[in-house]
Order: C-alpha cells, then structure tokens, then sequence
C-alpha cells in the first residue's frame, strides 16, 4: 500500500514538473549590449512605412514569424490582443519571414489578424536581429535599443510578459 501510494505521488510530481516545463516554451535573453539594434525601415501589407526614426520613443514588440509554424499561430493571437490593449503603446509589427505575400495575406484575413505585417521576402531583416528560430520576439525600448530576445512561443497576456512590457515602460 504505502509503495504504491508513493508511486502514485511521484507520478504527480512528475506530472507536475512536465507540465511546467511544457508551459516555458521559450527562452529570453538580453540584447548583447555592446550591439546597436538593427535599424527598422520596412513597410507592411497595408503599404503603411515603418522606420526607427518614427518609432522612436514608442516601445516595439518586434515579432518574426512564420504561417507554416505551429507555436506562431498559437502566439499571434495574444500579440494580437496586447496590441489591442495597449494604445499604441507598444507598438505590435510582425515579419513573415520567406513566404509569399499571397499566402501570408490569406492567412492573416483568414485568422483576423490586425497587426501590421511585414513580408521578409529574402530573410535579410530576420537575419539582420539574429533570428535562428519561429517564433522570436524582440523588445525594444523608447530609445530604439533592442532589449530582449525572445525564442519561442510565449502568452503576451500572461503576468510574466506584462511585466517585461511594463519594466520596458519604466526605462522611458
């Protein structure tokens, strides 16, 4: 009896502990600070320009992705909603990296997508910040300087990620 009760409770701990590690999907690292961020001139689906000069002083959340990767579509929706919340304040822009706008602009009707999309045709912009990885994320302060790097699938409404939003919003 007591054997097997422990067993029993082992498996729960085991549980448990896969269930955390499945829920940290990702992995964020500081932005090398002897590195200057890559400088942002890019225009979206809606022809609308995006650039550091106008982006200065706003926060960016600055998302590379892809319509073939599982983690992304289940991340765009809550990078959808932070934007949504946000005011403005930051800034959402996502880059579909290598695929055509054609397809990318199907699914981004299709899933309601409201978020500005940049078309990284020949994967320079992703490989200019370092993108290894679907989806990766980068945060960018007031001041046009990349912060943090994350790979990786993440909720943008859970607590964690609020929080780095808001510590990006103490540096301004």
């Amino acid at each position: 009896m007591t054997r097997n009760r422990w067993g029993v409770e082992m498996a729960g701990v085991v549980l448990a502990l896969a269930a955390g590690a499945a829920q940290a999907q990702y992995e964020k690292s500081a932005w090398p600070a002897a590195s200057p961020s890559p400088v942002i001139q890019m225009t979206d689906l809606n022809d609308q320009p995006w650039n550091t000069a106008e982006l200065k002083g706003k926060l960016v959340v600055l998302n590379f992705w892809a319509t073939w990767c599982g983690p992304c579509k289940q991340e765009l929706p809550s990078l959808q909603a932070l934007s949504d919340a946000s005011g403005g304040n930051p800034v959402v822009i996502t880059v579909d990296v290598k695929e055509p706008a054609s397809k990318v602009t199907t699914f981004v009707f299709g899933n309601r997508i409201r978020l500005p999309v940049v078309l990284d045709k020949s994967g320079e912009i992703a490989r200019q910040w370092g993108v290894r990885a679907f989806p990766t994320t980068v945060l960018i302060g007031a001041d046009g300087q990349a912060r943090w790097r994350i790979q990786g699938a993440l909720d943008w409404n859970g607590p964690e990620a609020r929080a780095w939003v808001n510590g990006l919003k103490l540096d301004q």
